[in-house]
């Protein structure tokens, strides 16, 4: 999570809300992955699809079964979705999102009945993620 953090970190300095995103196998990060909508112009670049398409690449498969994914907010639906259908085993977040988390915050997308459910662990070093998410958005007060 320390390295999401950093990546988050990073996207708040490029103007981007500061989520950060990386992909784990075997103890190795195989995609790692930070906002960039701002500087993409593109609605879809959010630290996980980043982080989801840099491990596919990597593996050279869409399946990411017995991997874990380790973001500093709590995913949103598109975002959750990619999750599903790339097959990632855990899921580790820090800060909820009250806006649009789908791990519980909003709906607890992945204890539906879709064909693969990845389990949650919230919390994760949330105190620094959220104070990264909170110094932002002062900053543009």
């Amino acid at each position: 999570m320390a390295q999401a953090l950093a990546l988050a970190e990073e996207a708040g300095q490029a103007g981007d809300i500061p989520v950060g995103c990386v992909v784990v196998k075997d103890g190795q990060v195989i995609g790692s992955g930070r906002n960039q909508r701002e500087a993409s112009g593109d609605a879809t670049a959010h630290a996980e699809v980043e982080a989801i398409r840099a491990a596919c690449a990597r593996l050279g498969s869409w399946h990411l079964e017995g991997c874990d994914l380790y973001v500093t907010l709590e995913p949103c639906p598109m975002c959750a979705g990619a999750i599903i259908n790339a097959r990632i085993q855990r899921v580790w977040y820090g800060a909820r999102n009250p806006k649009a988390g789908c791990c519980g915050s909003v709906i607890a997308l992945f204890q539906e009945r879709f064909n693969h459910r990845p389990q949650v662990y919230g919390g994760v070093l949330e105190p620094s993620c959220g104070q990264v998410l909170e110094c932002f958005f002062q900053s543009l007060s």
